[in-house]
């Protein structure tokens, strides 16, 4: 039998998804889904898995984000992404009710704090009621501001490109208002600071 580049190539792919598919079976998505790349797979796959509904703008990767309207938790309107322009915007998508996001919220504290007024702005995006999140927010304080919109199949959640709602999400945004980089889940304890870089 004569072994030809298109049968090496082949080979290699399939011993390649053995290796991850035993690596999966093992060890569970974890590891992978830390990574970079196993997010985008991840994104990718609920992005191709769940129909945007009709006229709603999502955001790509690499493409500027549609313009959506908020309110801050206060009322005043808030414009994404233009009244964040010109530094870095991190939006973490959370709710009150969920613990992964909870559990995240100091370490998301932290890092707003360190930031100062020339680094990556921080902006909580609540899906929830106006009146849980006040109250959660006297229990448990954070720095940065915080917008709140409805949970729906239309929410501002996903419109930053997160179609089937999992919390806790977190954008990064340039400061010329391109979406960088999606994550699903909540962030490791120092994660963060070498995720968050533009």
């Amino acid at each position: 039998m004569r072994v030809t580049p298109l049968r090496i190539v082949l080979a290699a792919a399939v011993a390649g998804a053995l290796g991850i598919a035993a690596s999966l079976a093992l060890n569970g998505p974890g590891p992978l889904l830390g990574t970079e790349a196993g997010q985008r797979m991840l994104n990718d796959a609920l992005v191709a898995a769940t129909p945007t509904p009709e006229g709603v703008a999502v955001a790509r990767r690499g493409e500027t984000l549609p313009a959506i309207r908020l309110a801050a938790l206060d009322g005043d309107p808030i414009q994404l992404p233009d009244d964040f322009a010109g530094r870095p915007l991190l939006v973490n998508v959370w709710a009150s009710w969920c613990g992964p996001c909870i559990k995240e919220m100091p370490e998301l504290d932290r890092y707003a704090r360190e930031q100062g007024e020339s680094g990556v702005q921080v902006l909580g995006l609540a899906l929830d009621e106006p009146q849980a999140v006040r109250d959660f927010l006297q229990r448990i304080p954070v720095a940065y501001p915080i917008a709140i919109d409805a949970p729906g199949p239309a929410d501002a959640g996903v419109r930053l490109g997160n179609p089937r709602g999992v919390l806790p999400y977190t954008v990064l945004v340039a400061a010329d208002g391109r979406l960088l980089k999606q994550k699903i889940g909540p962030f490791e304890e120092g994660e963060i600071d070498g995720w968050a870089v533009p």
